[in-house]
Order: C-alpha cells, then sequence, then structure tokens
C-alpha cells in the first residue's frame, strides 16, 4: 500500500539508463506532468548527520533529487486549508531510492544527510531567487512546533 502524501506533493521514480559510458538519467522535462514552470536550478550539500530544516515558500514550488549519497527528506504540512494539515512525509532518496519529490508552496521541508559522505541535492524551483527580498521562511531545525524528531529512528 503506498503512503499517503501531503496534499499536492508528487513523486516520480527516476530511472537510471547504464551503458558501457556510464548512466543517463532524466530529472524534470517540461512534459512531465510533475512539471510546473522553471525559475532556476541549484545544488547544496550536506554533511553526514546534518540537517537543513525547516522552511517554505510563499511564491515557490521546489523540485528535490538527491543526487550523491542519501538523504532524508522530510515535508511538514502546517496549511489551515489543507485537507492534510498536520502529516508528515518522510523520503528516502538518493543513490538508493532516485526519486524527485515536489514540495508544495507553504509545506515545511527540510532534510538530513544520512550517508557516510556528503549528500548532494539538487532543487530545480518554479521561481528565481531573489536576493532582496527572499521568498523563505525558516524555522529552528529542533526547536519549533513542527512534531518531528530528526534523529536516528532505530529497530
Amino acid at each position: 500500500m503506498a503512503k499517503q502524501l501531503i496534499h499536492g506533493v508528487q513523486v516520480k521514480q527516476l530511472r537510471p539508463i547504464p551503458d558501457e559510458r556510464g548512466r543517463l538519467m532524466e530529472i524534470l522535462r517540461r512534459d512531465d506532468p510533475i512539471y510546473e514552470g522553471f525559475g532556476q536550478v541549484y545544488v547544496t550539500t550536506t554533511n553526514p548527520g546534518v540537517v537543513k530544516a525547516w522552511h517554505f515558500h510563499k511564491k515557490q514550488v521546489d523540485h528535490f533529487v538527491c543526487l550523491k549519497g542519501m538523504a532524508k527528506v522530510v515535508l511538514y504540512d502546517s496549511r489551515d486549508d489543507s485537507p492534510t494539515k498536520g502529516m508528515i512525509n518522510e523520503f528516502f532518496m538518493g543513490d538508493y531510492n532516485p526519486i524527485l519529490v515536489k514540495i508544495p508552496d507553504f509545506v515545511y521541508h527540510g532534510f538530513k544527510c544520512i550517508s557516510e559522505s556528503e549528500c548532494m541535492i539538487l532543487n530545480c524551483t518554479t521561481n528565481t531567487y531573489n536576493y532582496e527580498d527572499p521568498d523563505e521562511y525558516r524555522l529552528d531545525p529542533h526547536d519549533n512546533d513542527i512534531p518531528y524528531d530528526w534523529s536516528l529512528k532505530e529497530g
């Protein structure tokens, strides 16, 4: 059974195509149902065990892909008008699970590097970053009202 996704979140399974030269993997195409528009593409990295969280955007949709290593990407729906208000989604993405996750505006998100070496997240956004008026609204990764613990869950 597939897990329930936060309203507006979409997941695209990516397909690496290997041959004797290496691999090719399409990430996002203009004719994909998940595609909304192009703003910019950037890469962010995180060291093992480090959490980069929480933030959301009011005008921007993010499309996360982990290109290297493994990341635990977590989303939290705090939108009052959402049918999934209060829901948490966890995605384990990267070397062993090549997926793209579409993160709607107003949905808190963050990630933690869970690999033994740095993880690399590529983000295709629908808007460009505005240096004078950033569309970013942040919370502390651990001291906040989001009901999520970034600790390793064993057992």
